[in-house]
This record gives C-alpha cells, structure tokens and sequence, in this order.
C-alpha cells in the first residue's frame, strides 16, 4: 500500500526483454538495502518487487500483465520513474489509498499553463471506466496522488501545481504521451456493491 506522494525518482538505465517479462534496472537515490529485497516498490505507479541491488541500481522484474496494462511496454532507457517505499504502519497518509494495481493507461490530450501550474487534460483508454471519474475524487497517475478537477464525456482535467511537477516526472509529459491510471479503490468498490 502507498499513499502517492512522490520525492523521489529514478532513471531506467538497464532494460533486458525477454519474449514475455522485462528485467529494468533503475538508478536512483532511493534509500533501500539487501534487508528491503523482496519488498514493494511503486514505480510510475505500478507495485513491482525489488528482486535485487547491484552495482549501483535497483531491479525490478516486469510481468506481461503488467506490460499488458501500464505504460512500461514502451520503457526506454534514461526515462525517470517515480518512486515510492511502501507504508509503514503509523505514517502519515498524506494523498490517499493507492495499491499500485493499474487499471489502465490515458493520453495527454492538452496541456495548459495558469501561471507556473499545468492543467492536463487525460483520456482513458478503456471508456468503460470514465464512470469511476468524479469531480475532486482522488485518482492515481504514474504513482501520483492527484484530485480530478472536471469531468467531461470524454475526458478530464487536472491541475498539477509547482510543487509536484517539481518533485516528479510529470514536467516531462507531452501532448499524446501516455500515463499509467489507478482509479480510486473506494469509488470502485462502492460503485460495484450499488450496482
């Protein structure tokens, strides 16, 4: 469990395909030891394990579920990944609930600019889960706890201020890039026990 407050990221330096799993080897100052291996790491928002430290960088291996569901199909080297430790017990929950269970991927359809914040204007994928999208619910995009401003039929805004876009990879974000998207757990819960 994390709760999508990012202060830190990494830059993917290693990247072994095989035909269906990917191994990636991120740099970063990420404060882990041999002690956290086998522990969970959210990585642009997606809950992967560490399964080794070497030389300098930190491994992660990549199911086709994953490669299926997030953006890390098309992973290159020297993207920067958010990164988050999972939660202690008794920390402070400073954004909301977030599992690191991706539900799908959205494109950047617009970016504006109000003075040094962004506003991104997103596109899911699968359609069928614009019903989980309510004004000022929470909502999870590559790791980031956020709060969704409008809601159209066919898209949504967000507005995104200096603070995180200096703290996360979002200032790199373009018109048409894609963004790993993890809906609100309670939206999705309460939605499937009134229906």
């Amino acid at each position: 469990m994390f709760n999508g407050i990012i202060f830190y990221t990494g830059v993917v330096k290693l990247i072994k395909k095989e035909r269906k799993s990917f191994l990636v080897g991120i740099k970063c100052n990420l404060k882990v030891t041999n002690k956290d291996i086998g522990s969970s790491i959210c990585c642009d928002g997606v809950c992967l394990t560490l399964s080794k430290i070497k030389s300098g960088l930190i491994f992660f291996y990549i199911s086709i579920e994953t490669l299926k569901r997030s953006t890390f199909k098309n992973i290159r080297i020297g993207q920067i990944v958010n990164l988050e430790k999972s939660l202690v017990f008794g920390q402070k929950i400073s954004g909301h609930f977030v599992q690191g269970h991706v539900d799908t991927v959205a494109i950047i359809k617009k970016i504006s600019f109000i003075d040094k914040s962004w506003i991104l204007r997103l596109q899911l994928f699968k359609k069928n889960l614009n019903k989980f999208l309510e004004e000022k619910a929470s909502i999870t995009i590559n790791g980031i706890s956020l709060t969704i401003s409008k809601v159209s039929k066919n898209y949504f805004d967000l507005n995104i201020i200096p603070h995180t876009l200096k703290l996360t990879n979002l200032k790199k974000l373009k018109t048409n890039d894609t963004v790993n998207v993890e809906l609100d757990i309670f939206g999705k819960y309460i939605y499937k026990y009134s229906h």
